[in-house]
Protein backbone atom coordinates (compact mmCIF):
# COMPACT_ATOMS: atom_id res chain seq x y z
CA UNK A 1 0.00 0.00 0.00
CA UNK A 2 1.28 3.46 -0.88
CA UNK A 3 1.61 6.42 1.45
CA UNK A 4 1.63 9.77 -0.36
CA UNK A 5 3.50 12.66 1.28
CA UNK A 6 1.76 16.03 1.31
CA UNK A 7 4.09 19.01 1.25
CA UNK A 8 2.09 21.54 3.26
CA UNK A 9 1.98 22.64 6.86
CA UNK A 10 -1.44 22.17 8.43
CA UNK A 11 -3.37 23.70 11.31
CA UNK A 12 -6.17 22.12 13.32
CA UNK A 13 -8.67 24.79 14.30
CA UNK A 14 -11.91 25.52 16.08
CA UNK A 15 -13.82 28.30 14.31
CA UNK A 16 -16.83 30.38 15.26
CA UNK A 17 -18.39 29.76 11.83
CA UNK A 18 -17.34 28.78 8.31
CA UNK A 19 -17.91 32.15 6.65
CA UNK A 20 -14.17 32.84 6.15
CA UNK A 21 -13.14 29.27 5.27
CA UNK A 22 -11.77 28.88 1.75
CA UNK A 23 -13.70 25.81 0.67
CA UNK A 24 -11.92 25.92 -2.70
CA UNK A 25 -8.50 25.47 -1.12
CA UNK A 26 -6.63 22.33 -2.14
CA UNK A 27 -7.01 20.91 1.39
CA UNK A 28 -9.92 21.89 3.60
CA UNK A 29 -11.54 19.52 6.06
CA UNK A 30 -14.53 20.69 8.10
CA UNK A 31 -16.43 18.96 10.85
CA UNK A 32 -19.45 20.12 12.80
CA UNK A 33 -21.06 18.65 15.89
CA UNK A 34 -23.49 19.91 18.49
CA UNK A 35 -20.47 21.20 20.43
CA UNK A 36 -18.09 22.69 17.88
CA UNK A 37 -17.12 23.65 14.36
CA UNK A 38 -13.72 22.28 13.40
CA UNK A 39 -11.41 22.97 10.51
CA UNK A 40 -8.18 21.40 9.28
CA UNK A 41 -6.49 23.45 6.60
CA UNK A 42 -3.14 24.55 5.24
CA UNK A 43 -1.65 26.93 7.79
CA UNK A 44 -1.53 29.79 5.25
CA UNK A 45 -5.33 29.47 4.83
CA UNK A 46 -6.35 29.71 8.51
CA UNK A 47 -9.31 32.13 8.61
CA UNK A 48 -9.42 35.18 10.88
CA UNK A 49 -12.35 33.93 12.99
CA UNK A 50 -10.41 31.13 14.68
CA UNK A 51 -11.27 30.51 18.32
CA UNK A 52 -8.37 28.08 18.90
CA UNK A 53 -5.70 26.59 16.69
CA UNK A 54 -2.91 24.07 16.85
CA UNK A 55 -0.17 24.51 14.22
CA UNK A 56 2.85 22.47 13.09
CA UNK A 57 1.07 19.46 11.60
CA UNK A 58 2.25 17.56 8.51
CA UNK A 59 0.13 15.09 6.54
CA UNK A 60 0.21 12.05 4.34
CA UNK A 61 -2.56 10.03 2.79
CA UNK A 62 -3.17 6.46 1.85
CA UNK A 63 -2.79 6.64 -1.92
CA UNK A 64 -5.68 5.61 -4.14
CA UNK A 65 -9.34 5.05 -3.49
CA UNK A 66 -10.08 2.70 -0.60
CA UNK A 67 -13.04 0.37 -0.82
CA UNK A 68 -15.36 0.60 2.17
CA UNK A 69 -15.02 -3.17 2.65
CA UNK A 70 -11.33 -2.81 3.55
CA UNK A 71 -10.89 -3.22 7.27
CA UNK A 72 -8.11 -2.20 9.64
CA UNK A 73 -5.89 0.03 7.51
CA UNK A 74 -6.18 3.10 9.72
CA UNK A 75 -6.04 0.90 12.81
CA UNK A 76 -2.79 -0.72 11.66
CA UNK A 77 -1.14 2.61 10.88
CA UNK A 78 -2.23 4.19 14.16
CA UNK A 79 -1.02 1.14 16.10
CA UNK A 80 2.40 1.21 14.40
CA UNK A 81 2.82 4.89 15.20
CA UNK A 82 1.42 4.62 18.73
CA UNK A 83 3.97 1.90 19.55
CA UNK A 84 6.61 4.47 18.64
CA UNK A 85 4.95 7.21 20.70
CA UNK A 86 3.77 9.21 17.69
CA UNK A 87 0.33 10.73 18.06
CA UNK A 88 -1.89 11.17 15.03
CA UNK A 89 -4.86 13.19 13.89
CA UNK A 90 -6.80 11.13 11.34
CA UNK A 91 -9.27 12.38 8.75
CA UNK A 92 -11.34 10.05 6.64
CA UNK A 93 -12.90 11.14 3.37
CA UNK A 94 -15.04 9.25 0.89
CA UNK A 95 -11.95 8.17 -1.07
CA UNK A 96 -9.23 7.61 1.51
CA UNK A 97 -7.70 8.42 4.88
CA UNK A 98 -5.37 11.29 5.75
CA UNK A 99 -3.03 11.03 8.72
CA UNK A 100 -1.46 14.07 10.34
CA UNK A 101 1.44 14.01 12.78
CA UNK A 102 3.23 16.82 14.48
CA UNK A 103 5.99 18.23 12.29
CA UNK A 104 8.80 16.96 14.55
CA UNK A 105 7.51 13.35 14.20
CA UNK A 106 6.68 13.40 10.49
CA UNK A 107 9.82 11.86 9.01
CA UNK A 108 10.05 9.30 11.81
CA UNK A 109 6.45 8.27 11.09
CA UNK A 110 7.17 7.87 7.39
CA UNK A 111 10.30 5.82 8.16
CA UNK A 112 8.32 3.53 10.49
CA UNK A 113 5.67 2.94 7.84
CA UNK A 114 8.31 2.37 5.17
CA UNK A 115 10.03 -0.22 7.38
CA UNK A 116 6.66 -1.89 8.00
CA UNK A 117 6.16 -2.52 4.29
CA UNK A 118 4.29 0.58 3.16
CA UNK A 119 5.66 2.34 0.09
CA UNK A 120 6.20 6.04 0.75
CA UNK A 121 5.97 8.16 -2.42
CA UNK A 122 6.42 11.85 -3.15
Amino acid sequence: MEIKKIYCDFSVCKVSDYSFVDLNAEYCFVGKTDEEKSLVCVTDKVPPNVIRRDDRWKAFRIQGILDFSLIGILSEISELLAKNEIGIFAISTFNTDYILTKKENYQKALDILDNAGYTVVD
